[in-house]
């Protein structure tokens, strides 16, 4: 497991490599950023950016790409990670429509709605629906959705990059049930009954809004081995920044709750770039 920052990873058994939500551009747009970051400001009525040379020296290769929503932070890297590696992506109808917009060929392309359970030759997936975090103060609601009558231009502006519904994954690999979260939030009749061994657990700071999250999300899943915290850092900063901030904020607190609610749990902090191997 390697944690490219926001809600993206790459995983892999030594076979199959999957990527979840990858952003190595990790653009600074819409604030937040870092006044000693000298790249350019991206305002969201930019058309988007991917920083391809980053890509290529993270990531040269991938069979699979499982996208949990269409946000820019989620899905902007894609188009040209698709391309270049051949990887067949699941996503929504919305995330497929922008990726075809982009000239991701069809036979690359899975569009889901959650429930489905897919067998490929080394992997199997099923795919959950989710919700998107509670931002906003709770105020977040976005319906929007793109389908086959939108018409859509690429390169899009950041702000096209619309939600279009939330997932998570249950991904099989290497004898390993990993789920995904892309928010921070979840249904919880979905999670239960899955039992992942590994969990990537949603941990910003939105997660603070919602009823007794830590609690639910651990008993839902049934108590995993591992726990990933994912999404908790400031992603708009490039890699080799300081990420104390989101670590004092979101990380010691869900680790110290963690370890009073499932004790049994081995949450490990994943840093930027560097592999985690689970034996």
């Amino acid at each position: 497991m390697t944690y490219f920052g926001a809600a993206g990873w790459r995983m892999t058994d030594g076979e199959t490599v999957v990527l979840v939500d990858p952003w190595p551009s990790r653009l600074k747009y819409g604030g937040g950023g870092h006044p000693d970051d000298d790249r350019p400001d991206f305002a969201r009525t930019d058309l988007a950016w991917a920083d391809t040379a980053l890509i290529d020296e993270l990531i040269p290769e991938a069979d699979f790409i499982l996208v949990q929503h269409g946000h820019f932070d989620h899905l902007g890297d894609v188009p040209y990670i698709a391309r270049k590696t051949g990887a067949r992506v699941i996503g929504t109808e919305t995330v497929i429509m922008i990726l075809r917009a982009y000239g991701v060929p069809d036979d690359q392309l899975y569009a889901v709605h959650g429930g489905e359970d897919y067998q490929f030759e080394n992997f199997s997936v099923r795919v959950v629906p989710g919700l998107h975090s509670a931002l906003n103060e709770r105020h977040y609601h976005d319906t929007r959705r793109y389908d086959t009558d939108t018409p859509l231009e690429a390169p899009l502006r950041i702000e096209q990059f619309i939600e279009g519904g939330s997932l998570s994954f249950l991904a099989r690999l290497g004898g390993r049930r990993v789920l995904t979260m892309g928010s921070m939030n979840f249904i919880e009749r979905e999670f239960e009954g899955l039992e992942p061994d590994i969990l990537l657990a949603g941990i910003n700071g939105s997660r603070l809004g919602l009823y007794d999250y830590d609690r639910r999300l651990l008993t839902a899943t049934g108590f995993p081995a591992v726990v990933l915290p994912t999404h908790w850092d400031n992603f708009r900063l490039p890699y080799g920044y300081s990420q104390e901030a989101g670590v004092e904020r979101n990380l010691v607190p869900f680790i110290e709750a963690a370890r009073e609610i499932s004790p049994g749990s081995t949450v490990i902090t994943p840093v930027h770039l560097e592999p985690i191997v689970i034996r």
